[in-house]
């Protein structure tokens, strides 16, 4: 419960302002992906600023993201590491269990008599 009030403490101004800014920013901007011609109208198209604002924010969350995930890389590949290595424990344990409870430790086979002689 107090997880969802700050969680709405937080989101609620971030909307206020994202709902603030759309508003502010209706008109319309023309958008040129010619560099060399921006004139060009093949390549050019009408779209509110707000629209262009929350893209910028979409991808600079989504760059972030992926660096994020990158960066985190090794410990994710420690922690499999980790986890292999305690289920390979926990068997050997529950191997060595068994075996205290039955009594009788795993031995080496018996020599043959007839190379021994």
């Amino acid at each position: 419960m107090v997880t969802r009030f700050l969680r709405n403490l937080l989101l609620i101004p971030i909307a206020v302002v994202l709902i603030a800014l759309a508003i502010a920013n209706r008109h319309s901007v023309t958008v040129s992906l010619n560099p060399f011609n921006p004139t060009d109208t093949a390549l050019a198209f009408n779209i509110p600023v707000f629209w262009l604002l929350f893209a910028a924010v979409a991808v600079g969350v989504l760059i972030g993201g992926i660096a994020s995930w990158a960066k985190q890389g090794r410990y994710r590949k420690e922690a499999r590491v980790k986890r292999r290595e305690a289920a390979e424990l926990k068997n050997e344990a529950e191997r060595l269990k068994q075996v205290a409870t039955v009594g009788t430790a795993p031995s080496l086979p018996m020599p043959d008599k007839k190379k021994a002689a």
